[in-house]
């Protein structure tokens, strides 16, 4: 989505300064450093007073939309500095391969994919889906998004929770792209009810369509779906918090404690997300300040860091993902302070459905 490790915990809670400078290192070390930087765009450029274009529509295969009866189903991938990063262009042929090759859709049903790309990453992006498209045995579109002009809409909203989410110590209007998910209900148009955001470091074991169908397992409340995150990247970031409420779950590992979200899969019920007074409270600057100052807590991994955090305060705002939809396979952190209970993170029993090879880990082969 470097090492920088501890001599162990006993250490770390004794030193209390070294370790809040560490959380922050590690964190941003691992997710960017580990990442190769591939993920999102860093160009910036001037609020214009004016609207957005709006995105570019590739139909295919008799149009996109869905048949009477259908659903149409709306999937939304990164796609920025292809052109100076093979690996990355790899893994999205891996991504996109293992998802057309499982994906079985109804009869009438339509896979509208949104690409955020820029530059020629998006002429490298839309040759790629050219070709894995060619064939396909169902409806689907091809919609682009210009990365720049999301970065326009989204700012505004996300600015002021920057400082607490993003790798140093300002606020950088590229960095506003991260924040997609947070604000999609805002940035997409209303007819768009339902969305699902991913990784491209990702292989599909199942159906596409099955995951789509998450949607309707959502307990009344809810608002996004998520898996956990299967490393203990949050007992690490709440270390202070933990330290002063001994005998909290937050940070702890599942089932019966909350080790905090992976973003690498999003199911974003955006209809819900609109409509929940709650959610849209959580955004106002004041409140993040109230819970960051809470918590203590400082990240550096963008909406991955806000969900985790409005999570340990309002869970029943989501929806918990199986591990096997999201089944990461980063092992970073059981080298680097907590072997100890590594395992207890970890652990995913099931079927695997969809493998997250985080941190440039490699996807098992078929």
């Amino acid at each position: 989505m470097a090492a920088l490790g501890r001599a162990g915990r006993g250490w770390a809670r004794s030193q209390p300064c070294a370790l809040a400078l560490a959380a922050a290192l590690a964190v941003c070390a691992f997710y960017y450093l580990g990442g190769g930087g591939e993920t999102f765009s860093s160009a910036t450029r001037r609020l214009r007073a004016t609207p957005p274009a709006p995105a570019h529509r590739h139909p295919q295969h008799g149009g996109g939309e869905a048949a009477a009866g259908g659903r149409d189903l709306h999937l939304l991938l990164m796609f920025t500095k292809a052109e100076r990063s093979p690996a990355l262009r790899g893994k999205a042929q891996v991504a996109l391969r293992s998802l057309l090759r499982h994906g079985r859709l109804g009869g009438g049903d339509a896979l509208h994919l949104h690409l955020v790309t820029e530059g020629a990453s998006r002429d490298i992006g839309l040759g790629l889906l050219r070709d894995l498209l060619r064939g396909a045995a169902f409806r689907h579109q091809v919609i682009v998004h210009d990365v720049n002009e999301l970065t326009e809409k989204l700012f505004p909203i996300v600015e002021a929770m920057q400082k607490h989410f993003s790798a140093g110590s300002g606020t950088y209007y590229s960095d506003a792209i991260f924040f997609l998910s947070v604000a999609m209900h805002r940035i997409m148009p209303k007819e768009i009810t339902q969305i699902i955001q991913v990784d491209l470091d990702l292989k599909y074991k199942t159906n596409i369509r099955d995951l789509f169908d998450e949607f309707d397992n959502f307990p009344e409340g809810a608002v996004i779906g998520i898996a956990r995150e299967m490393q203990p990247v949050y007992r690490h970031t709440f270390w202070q918090y933990r330290r002063e409420n001994p005998q909290t779950k937050v940070g702890d590992p599942p089932p019966d404690g909350l080790p905090g979200f992976n973003s690498g899969v999003l199911l974003l019920n955006l209809e819900a997300m609109r409509q929940s007074k709650l959610y849209n409270q959580l955004l106002e600057p004041a409140v993040v300040q109230k819970l960051t100052e809470k918590y203590h807590f400082k990240g550096h991994l963008g909406d991955q860091d806000f969900f985790t955090m409005v999570g340990m305060e309002h869970p029943e705002l989501f929806h918990v993902l199986d591990c096997t939809w999201n089944r990461q396979l980063c092992t970073w952190w059981r080298d680097h302070g907590y072997g100890d209970v590594f395992d207890q993170y970890f652990q995913c029993e099931g079927e695997v459905k969809i493998y997250h090879g985080n941190c440039n880990t490699p996807i098992p082969e078929d």
